[in-house]
């Protein structure tokens, strides 16, 4: 995966999640669609700048790539499972949201690894 992928994704994401943040507050209030709002909206952005502490050498790239990565399909299944909940009424597959984030939860991990090591290595 190359880093235009990931500003890619981030885009796709920003933008899904600003249109489920007024699905939510017009459309569904309730739902849940706030959170999976949230979730896209923060991981965006965290795309954004782990792809831009990846240029800059700020991180191990390959600890750095799996952490993106994982933002990326963690934030997916979380958001996918709670917005197929809501419009459809069930789920993505059983634990999908939960799955969703622990990975996010083991990406943050990964991308502090990954700074880490940089800082051990120089």
């Amino acid at each position: 995966m190359t880093l235009p992928f990931f500003v890619l994704m981030a885009g796709l994401m920003g933008a899904a999640g600003v249109a489920l943040a007024a699905t939510a507050a017009h459309a569904a209030p309730g739902a849940g669609l706030d959170s999976a709002a949230q979730i896209l909206l923060v991981h965006a952005v965290a795309l954004l700048a782990g792809s831009a502490a990846v240029a800059a050498g700020l991180t191990w790239r390959p600890i750095a790539i799996a952490a993106l990565m994982g933002f990326v399909l963690g934030a997916l299944l979380f958001a996918g499972d709670v917005t197929l909940r809501a419009f459809v009424g069930h789920r993505l597959f059983p634990m999908a949201a939960p799955t969703g984030g622990s990975i996010l939860i083991l990406s943050w991990i990964a991308l502090s690894v990954a700074a880490a090591v940089r800082l051990v290595r120089g």
